[in-house]
This record gives structure tokens, C-alpha cells and sequence, in this order.
């Protein structure tokens, strides 16, 4: 019988464990396990530790259910690897083995006015002051700065550094020091992916640097130990996989590169989940980008192996824009009504979509953008916005891939995909369209969890997986050409860009005040939701934010994200 080897995926809306061969790479058994996301505030984006690690239990323990009735025995699971969000931050108490505060989500906006006071403190107040390091900008996507807010902010954190107490950890470190035995000798550690999306990870010497720590007043401390994304860290300490090796660690997009096997210098993929992630291969030299990409560590797969590097494009909000349809304008009832609904349209009859929920990440890292819809006419309807929707998730990765393109000099001849959202089809045919070259779907989409099991079935000591490129399962993959006219696409492309410049700039940090005192920038207009009678009226131009309302990001503003949907009212800026 062929040795099995598992994967934990921890993402930002679910939490799955699956089982796959080692020697076909298919997938046995998995469960899935939907992770509850929190809003305290606009802008704001949280999730709680102990749920994640409740998911993680509950998909552990139902996945051997399903194989013990496929007749599997779960001892032939040899590894079980650890993928996850990356940038998202934790902090938690060693001794009583509880969170101190949320996990701090990566798209989460508070610490905007902290991303300002760093930058403000940097020769010439470049927000790239620190990439010849990191290879990352200043933002609020990444760790540090999310960590930074958590020690302003949060006495049960700070008393904690403190009483030496307190370790820090994005969410993998979290699972393996609670899998290992949490307060119990749990082993606190992370691999070279996640570390280097922390702003606090030297990418040429592979350690945690002194000045950066500095930088961002963090004890080095409360940092993880880091070790390769292949290697023995600990062994599960209970439940029916107690005693097999934890030896796998990626951070998901890191772990899409190797489950799609781009081992390769240039070879690339594109993930499309809650955001959208282009990485490419770049081998085992960093190449600093000048088009606004981030260099990142892609993979380290063992103690003695070298470090791969990649260049990547990431964009915050893709299947969230989806998401967002459905829970916040009740477009349609389920995400999988969208491909249905576009394709009535066949188009978006010139209205574009730019979901800058979050800002804009890749090329742009601009903060202050935030999403519009525009381009609407009387004739627009739900269809037509459904397709702007999946149209604005291929634009923002065209303009990854161009910069992407530039970096290094040599267009990429096929992008590889995968990800939850490459089952719609239209979305894919979109996308070949839009990138001028065919997109390549692997006929097993999981490669994320894939990725992570190979990590970990690769590891020292447990090698039941061989990564050699001769000894590599053969996968097959669907095909999509592009069927249009380059011309068309440029047309199309260079409409979006002009949309994109429009969505720029809405949010500063001054506003202006009317004589009543009351923030006219936030001012809000009720027009009828779309689950009322009539047509969903949106004005040109809306500024949009993930839960429908038109206020600022980070302003204190604790309305129920809900409320709007009970009422029926959607909130829009005046402008």
C-alpha cells in the first residue's frame, strides 16, 4: 500500500485537511470547515485563534472518520504539512497557552496611520525603505506593522512582552505550537515563506534582523525560531495521528508553487482565492523588482537546501469581490450563481468594476484607493455587473503579469492556475482573453494542499515523497486559448486603467468638515437595497467598501456591518 501523506490548509474563510498519495499525488480524503471572520470595525478584520484551531480539530478528526469508511488506514498517513494565510498575526500567552487578542487578518486596514508614522520616520519617507531587506514595501498588509498596532494597543499584549511571556507568531506557528503541545513544550517556530512576508525577515542571510526588529520597536524575543519548509519540527501529541511528523511548512502561495511543481527558474502560477497571488520562480538569486512587485522567499525544501526566491504580484480582493455580491448587494443567492449570471450578459456593456475594498496592493500599494464601480448606464443591470466583477479579477492580474513581464525581461509564454475560483470557466476564458495567452488548469485544483503534503512526505527522515523532476507524478490540465483579438484586449485593458486612476486618492488624512461639525467625506445617502422591489440603483462613480458602507476605514465607526442588510438599505458616499 502506498504510503499517504497530509496537509493542513488553513485559509482565510476555511480550514481543510486533506490526504494524498504519495506516489499519484491523488487526492484520497479531505473535509472542509468554514472559519467565521470578524468585523469589529470598518476596515477592520479579525479571526479568533481558538476557532481556527477548533476548524483545524474538527477537519482532523472528520477527514480520519471518511477514511476509516473508505477502509484507509489512517497509520499509513507518514506526514502531515502545515499551509496557511500568510501576514496574519498572532500573539498569545506561552504559559497559559491563550490568544491575547484576535489574529489580526491580512487584509485588515487599522494600522494605516501606523504604515504613515513608519514611513514618515525613513530617509525621504520612502515606503521601500526597507526592500533591499525584506524585498517588501511598507504596508499594512504585512506582520510587523500589524504587530506593531497590537503592542500600541492591547495592555494584555504588552504586559505579556513584558513578564517574557508572549510569543509571536503568523498562523502556522500558532498550529504547530498547538499541535506539539501547545503550553506543553509546543515548538515555536515558522518556515522562510511565512517569515519573509513579516518585514522583520533578512531575505539574503535567511534570520530575523536586529535593525529591522528595531525599526518596528519588536523584541526579538517573541519571535519563532526559523527552519526550512521541509524538515521534522515536532510530532502531533494527540488524537489518531499522534506520533506522525509535522514536517512540512508554506505559506499558500508558496505551497501553490510547489503543488503546481514550478521547481523551475520561471516558471509561474496564479491563485485565485480571497485574493489573487501571480508568483514566478526566479531560482536561487532575489531580483528586486522596479514595477511594484515584492520579492519574496518561495521555498526552502530542507535544512540543506538552497532557498528559491519569487517575484510576486499580490492583489487583496478577487473571490471576495464575489463574496461580496452575494452577502452585501444580494446579487445572487450563492457564489456559483455568478457564472451563470455574467455569461447572460456576455458582457459588462462598458461598466467596470475596481474592488479596492482594501486599497490597492500590486503594482500600486496605494492605501488610499478605494473600490468603484463605474461606466454605468441605464441600461446596466445585475448581469452586467456580475461579468465587470470577473472581469476586474483578470484586469488586476494583467497588470501583474505586465510588471511582472518587465522585471525580468521575458514574457511568460502560459500562466498555470489554480485555486477556488478557477471551476468557473467563464472566469477562465476571461482570463486567457485578457492576458493575451493561453491559462492552464490542473485537473486536481488542490495544489495548495499539495504542495504542503510534498513538503512534508519530502522532509528528512521521512522521505516518502521524491521531488525529483524525473520521479514527479504527470498531471493533466484543461487549456484555455485566448478568442479574441489582441486589439480588443488592449481596448478593454486600457478602460480599466482608467478606472483604475478614478479609484485613487478617496481616502486622506485630512477631511474637511461642515459648519455643523459633522465629516462631510463621510456622509452617507440611503437608497433601497438591491432585496427590495425595483432595480438596484447605484450612482456612477461609489466609492465601495466590503460591507456595503460608505465610511472611512479605521474611523471608529462600530456600526453593525449587518445592519445595513436588515434594514435594506445600502449606504453610498455623496460626491
Amino acid at each position: 500500500m502506498d504510503p499517504l501523506a497530509a496537509a493542513i490548509d488553513q485559509g482565510t474563510s476555511s480550514t481543510r485537511f486533506l490526504v494524498f498519495n504519495t506516489k499519484t499525488a491523488q487526492l484520497i480524503s479531505h473535509h472542509q470547515v468554514e472559519l467565521k471572520q470578524h468585523f469589529p470595525k470598518e476596515g477592520w478584520v479579525e479571526a479568533d485563534p481558538r476557532e481556527i484551531m477548533n476548524t483545524v480539530h474538527e477537519c482532523l478528526e472528520k477527514t480520519c472518520q471518511k477514511l476509516a469508511q473508505l477502509s484507509v488506514d489512517v497509520s499509513r498517513i507518514k506526514a502531515v504539512g502545515v499551509t496557511n494565510q500568510r501576514e496574519t498575526t498572532l500573539v498569545w500567552d506561552k504559559e497559559t497557552g491563550e490568544p491575547l487578542y484576535n489574529a489580526i487578518v491580512w487584509l485588515d486596514l487599522r494600522t494605516q496611520s501606523t504604515v504613515e508614522r513608519l514611513i514618515s520616520k525613513t530617509p525621504g519617507r520612502s515606503k521601500n525603505h526597507l526592500k533591499h531587506k525584506t524585498g517588501l514595501p511598507i504596508s499594512t498588509y504585512f506582520s510587523a506593522v500589524k504587530l506593531c498596532w497590537l503592542l500600541d494597543n492591547v495592555e494584555a499584549v504588552r504586559q505579556a512582552v513584558l513578564s517574557k511571556r508572549a510569543l509571536f507568531g503568523t498562523v502556522d506557528s500558532w498550529i504547530i505550537w498547538s499541535l506539539t503541545g501547545g503550553r506543553d513544550g509546543g515548538v515555536h517556530i515558522t518556515d522562510v515563506s511565512n517569515a519573509s512576508r513579516t518585514l522583520l525577515f533578512d531575505i539574503h542571510s535567511l534570520d530575523w534582523d536586529p535593525e529591522l526588529c528595531s525599526f518596528f520597536d519588536v523584541p526579538m524575543e517573541i519571535l519563532p525560531a526559523v527552519r526550512s519548509s521541509s524538515e521534522i519540527y515536532g510530532r502531533m501529541r494527540s488524537g489518531l495521528l499522534a506520533g506522525v511528523p509535522i514536517s512540512g511548512c508554506l505559506g499558500d502561495q508558496s505551497a501553490a508553487l510547489v503543488g503546481q511543481m514550478c521547481f523551475e527558474e520561471g516558471q509561474a502560477k496564479n491563485t485565485y482565492g480571497t485574493g489573487c497571488f501571480l508568483l514566478r520562480n526566479t531560482g536561487t538569486k532575489p531580483v528586486m523588482s522596479e514595477h511594484g512587485l515584492i520579492t519574496t522567499i518561495a521555498y526552502k525544501l530542507g535544512r540543506d537546501k538552497p532557498a528559491y526566491y519569487a517575484l510576486e504580484g499580490s492583489v487583496a480582493i478577487a473571490g471576495a469581490v464575489i463574496r461580496w455580491l452575494r452577502d452585501n448587494m444580494c446579487i445572487v443567492q450563492s457564489s456559483s450563481e455568478i457564472e451563470q449570471l455574467a455569461a447572460e450578459a456576455g458582457t459588462s456593456y462598458g461598466c467596470y468594476f475596481v474592488p479596492a475594498f482594501s486599497g490597492l496592493y500590486a503594482p500600486y500599494w496605494e492605501p488610499s484607493a478605494r473600490g468603484i464601480i463605474c461606466g454605468l448606464t441605464q441600461f446596466t443591470n445585475r448581469s452586467h455587473l456580475a461579468f465587470a466583477a470577473l472581469e476586474a479579477v483578470c484586469f488586476q492580474t494583467r497588470e501583474i503579469l505586465d510588471a511582472m513581464n518587465q522585471d525580468c525581461c521575458i514574457p511568460l509564454p502560459v500562466l498555470g492556475v489554480d485555486g477556488g475560483m478557477t471551476g468557473n470557466r467563464l472566469l477562465m476564458q476571461l482570463q486567457a482573453d485578457i492576458l493575451c495567452i493561453p491559462v492552464v488548469r490542473p485537473s486536481m485544483s488542490e495544489t495548495t494542499a499539495l504542495g504542503a503534503a510534498m513538503a512534508a512526505g519530502a522532509a528528512e527522515g521521512v522521505e516518502v515523497w521524491n521531488l525529483n523532476p524525473d520521479q514527479l507524478p504527470e498531471v493533466t490540465a484543461e487549456r484555455y486559448q485566448p478568442q479574441i483579438n489582441t486589439q480588443e484586449s488592449e481596448l478593454r485593458f486600457a478602460r480599466w486603467k482608467k478606472a483604475v486612476q478614478k479609484s485613487m486618492n478617496w481616502e486622506t488624512s485630512e477631511t474637511s468638515c461642515t459648519s455643523n461639525g459633522v465629516d462631510d467625506e463621510r456622509r452617507p445617502l440611503l437608497v433601497p437595497g438591491p432585496h427590495q422591489s425595483g432595480p438596484l440603483r447605484l450612482a456612477a462613480g461609489i466609492r465601495l467598501s466590503p460591507h456595503g458602507t460608505g465610511h472611512r476605514a479605521g474611523s471608529g465607526d462600530e456600526t453593525d456591518p449587518g445592519a445595513s442588510e436588515r434594514t435594506g438599505l445600502v449606504k453610498v458616499l455623496l460626491i
